[in-house]
């Protein structure tokens, strides 16, 4: 791929309304940016978009065919420019050098960046699109429809997907920052991508006490781990191991086990589900800029095998969920570690998607799926909720097999 991807527009040349030296006119610099053609970036109208599937403080994502081919799907990305008063978004700038550096069987393809053409009628201001492989569906959007059912062997397949993506692009520092189940596009063969970099960054390994000063305002709320909640900046891969954690509960409980209002909400659910934050346990989190100023109870046991058993019935799969779902980072378990784990090595063996997703035609996308249904990992202190018993017949839980 070109590097060159998003170039300046030239100034112009000798011999141009300007060569001569004068300032140039509206009406000269409406025209010349009117005719520039950009040499690594095609215009947009080469595919027709035929619906929307996304839409977030991103921007908009559509399903696009390419009209020289007629049968060539993709994903079109808006990049959002109107908090731009002139230049190209940096979010946007890192999000294309990470893709353009990514290049792995479960991480996205991007395949270019395309534009529209300036003209009077747009203020003379592209619209920006970052082009991607298709993918059929996104892991939000088949939990949350009832008819798709995971066997075991699916669970793991779609698990062992998404470690090996992290565990590459951990192995090429870079985070992603918002690992969720609508992040995870799955293609209609069982191909597992991550997706959205628009949070991701390069990190590196802090060095002679200098610590990292990332910002903690990454991860949607319901992913986020602990140490970001009390406010750690010097954070690495294991932000997105806790993600992958909350991804692997949900293929069983079909929606988000910790679906917290507030920050202080999320935390109360979290030491509910993982036991007290203390430093007996959690070595440091006193150190944690939040940890003081939040009162936390002492003795809350650890309970995620315990209320995660009555949905996950395999075992091996409760210890894998019991070692990401970790309080300390740093005893939390790596994609590497995890991909060597058990679960992955005991029958049933991880099994190809293609079969089962072969029997659903349509795509399913979390913003076009209704909301998923309130499961009863939400709010362990409200009256109508105990995940000590056993889920009712009529629950979410008899999806899956």
């Amino acid at each position: 791929m070109q590097q060159q991807i998003l170039p300046t527009v030239a100034p112009p040349q000798p011999g141009t309304p300007t060569g001569s030296g004068r300032a140039m006119s509206m009406f000269d610099k409406q025209k010349y940016i009117e005719d520039y053609d950009f040499p690594y970036c095609d215009e947009s109208s080469k595919y027709e978009k035929v619906a929307k599937i996304g839409q977030g403080t991103f921007g908009e994502v559509f399903k696009a065919r390419e009209k020289k081919s007629n049968k060539k799907f993709v994903a079109m990305k808006k990049v959002l420019m109107e908090n731009e008063k002139e230049g190209f978004p940096i979010t946007a700038l890192r999000e294309i050098r990470i893709l353009q550096l990514l290049k792995h069987e479960n991480v996205v393809n991007l395949i270019e960046i395309c534009r529209t053409k300036a003209t009077a009628h747009n203020g003379y201001r592209s619209t920006f699109y970052l082009v991607f492989d298709f993918c059929e569906h996104d892991l939000a959007g088949l939990l949350s429809n009832m008819n798709v059912k995971f066997s075991l062997g699916e669970i793991k397949k779609v698990m062992q997907q998404l470690l090996n993506g992290l565990y590459y692009i951990h192995s090429n520092k870079i985070l992603h920052r918002d690992m969720k189940a609508a992040n995870v596009l799955i293609t209609k063969h069982g191909v597992l991508k991550l997706a959205d970099f628009g949070l991701a960054r390069a990190f590196s390994i802090p060095k002679n006490n200098v610590t990292n000063r990332y910002t903690n305002r990454v991860v949607t709320l319901w992913y986020r781990p602990p140490e970001l909640l009390l406010g750690d900046r010097n954070y690495g891969p294991p932000v997105d191991m806790w993600g992958a954690g909350c991804i692997m509960a949900e293929m069983w409980t079909r929606s988000p086990i910790m679906q917290g209002n507030t920050e202080q909400q999320q935390l109360t659910l979290i030491y509910q589900l993982c036991g007290s934050f203390s430093p007996e346990v959690w070595p440091g989190v006193d150190e944690l800029e939040l940890y003081n100023k939040l009162e936390f109870p002492k003795n809350q046991k650890r309970r995620v095998k315990e209320r995660l058993r009555p949905y996950v019935k395999d075992a091996y799969g409760c210890d894998l969920l019991d070692k990401l779902l970790t309080l300390d980072p740093k005893k939390r378990i790596d994609a590497d570690t995890a991909l060597n784990h058990d679960f992955f090595w005991t029958d049933p063996m991880p099994c190809d998607l293609g079969k089962m997703l072969s029997q659903h035609l349509q795509s399913m996308f979390e913003y076009l799926a209704q909301p998923r249904r309130t499961n009863q990992m939400r709010n362990y202190h409200q009256p109508m909720v105990n995940i000590n018993q056993k889920p009712p017949d009529n629950t979410m839980i008899d999806r899956v097999w």
